[in-house]
């Protein structure tokens, strides 16, 4: 009975032993999956523009889940991290958006931030920021922001801790009208429409009717609306009036097929009609396809690559009513740029090290010269802007269809 009672004691903690090695090496996985690293985001997932931030969003959380199933982020120290977004609502709204950002900022694993979706937001958003980086004299927020939608010309000069991954609208509506005024020279004036209280449509605005103006087209007039309006009919009839070979409307989808639709009724029927940046996006087509036939709009995204339809499949498989445009593409281009410069940069992104950690992700941000992007190599200026490249697109038959590609 004695050897019998040490044989079985000997075997119950072999097994025991066992177990515990075994409980260990089940355990491990989990504990590697428990490192983490976060990058947030911000901007507008509600109110009228809401499909954007929507958008963003989810191409954020497709470029996390690729990243994540190819073994997720080095960090610092060497080990392995699963990268996980977060995205606050800011409703297109200055006040909503610097409370976003300062709550991220009060995060101790925030180490940046990609947002927000409207100018009007990214200005005063930008204005909170330390002008210049490392004056002690400036109690400006220090947080990295790399902003993806909001697009209104040369707002990361407010601050050396904004960067924007943009596209020049200057330099795509100059390429625009050159290309009009080369192909098309039989369209001699111009009659613009812009959602006058929005920050972006109102500034693309000037940058449009400047342009046209500089290849000779005439400038006859301008009419104007604003975001939340549904009844264009005055509006329409001042562009009758005028009779313009093109017509351009710098305003977002939600407008632009309004009036769209108010030219169908009133039978406006210009030779060209020309869009905003915005509006080359899946919504104009899903609220008038019809009335939209032909419109021009240069943008930095289009499933022209392989690496582009990756990607535009990649956002639908996250939620099928979401479709990659020039906006979401910026935020998904973001996130890989950001995993590079985590990895490159060896930041830590433990609480003990968030401030350093900080100052690094700024530091990468403003000395990278070139980022990959969906089309294409993306430039970097001295001013933190991109330099991206971009085509032409035109609505046909319920689709964009590519109308021309600028040489590089």
């Amino acid at each position: 009975m004695q050897r019998l009672s040490l044989h079985l004691s000997t075997l119950m903690r072999a097994v025991s032993v066992t177990a515990a090695a075994t409980a260990v090496l089940a355990a491990a996985p989990a504990l590697a999956q428990e490192r983490t690293v976060k990058i947030y985001g911000f901007g507008a997932k509600s109110g009228v523009v809401g499909i954007f931030g929507q958008q963003s969003e989810a191409a954020m959380q497709a470029a996390a889940a690729q990243i994540n199933k190819a073994g997720g982020v080095t960090m610092g120290d060497g080990s392995k991290a699963r990268l996980v977004i977060e995205y606050l609502d800011d409703r297109c709204t200055a006040e909503e958006g610097i409370n976003a950002l300062r709550r991220i900022a009060a995060q101790n694993d925030a180490v940046v931030a990609i947002g927000p979706t409207c100018s009007n937001v990214a200005e005063p958003v930008f204005g909170i920021l330390q002008k210049k980086a490392g004056d002690t004299s400036d109690s400006g927020l220090q947080f990295p922001l790399y902003t993806d939608v909001a697009a209104k010309g040369g707002l990361a000069s407010i601050s050396e801790w904004s960067f924007r991954n943009v596209p020049s609208e200057a330099n795509m509506y100059k390429s625009v009208f050159e290309w009009i005024k080369a192909t098309r020279p039989d369209l001699k004036t111009f009659w613009g429409g812009v959602e006058k209280d929005f920050a972006h449509s109102n500034a693309t605005y000037g940058v449009i009717k400047t342009q046209a103006g500089a290849q000779g087209i005439e400038v006859k007039g301008q009419s104007e609306w604003l975001l939340n309006d549904t009844n264009f009919s005055n509006q329409v009839r001042e562009m009758k009036r005028a009779g313009a070979d093109i017509v351009a409307i710098s305003a977002h989808p939600f407008t632009t097929c309004g009036v769209l639709k108010e030219m169908a009724r009133q039978n406006v029927k210009p030779k060209l009609v020309v869009g905003l940046t915005s509006s080359s996006s899946m919504e104009t087509l899903q609220g008038c396809a019809q009335q939209a036939e032909g419109l021009l709009i240069p943008t930095s995204f289009a499933p022209v690559t392989e690496e582009a339809k990756r990607a535009a499949l990649a956002v639908q498989a996250i939620n099928n009513k979401y479709n990659m445009d020039l906006h979401s593409a910026a935020a998904f281009e973001n996130v890989f740029t950001l995993k590079e410069l985590i990895e490159q940069h060896k930041i830590m992104g433990r609480p003990d090290t968030v401030a350093a950690d900080r100052q690094k992700m700024r530091q990468a941000l403003a000395t990278m010269k070139e980022t990959t992007g969906l089309l294409g190599k993306v430039g970097r200026t001295a001013d933190r802007e991109a330099i991206k490249p971009f085509l032409f697109v035109q609505a046909k038959g319920g689709s964009w269809t590519v109308a021309h590609r600028p040489a590089p």
